[in-house]
């Protein structure tokens, strides 16, 4: 094989790898349920 075909399938795996390391990373964000605001009382610090 040439540098160049190297390259390239080394370059799609890394791509692969981020892509599945990426969804994975959604999944586990969502599967921690709704998000929730902050009461709006915490940002009340007495500066107004």
């Amino acid at each position: 094989m040439d540098r160049g075909k190297i390259v390239a399938i080394i370059t799609g795996i890394i791509s692969l790898i981020l892509a599945i390391g990426y969804l994975l990373l959604v999944q586990l964000l969502d599967f921690r349920g709704e998000m929730i605001p902050a009461p709006v009382s915490m940002f009340n610090w007495g500066i107004w």
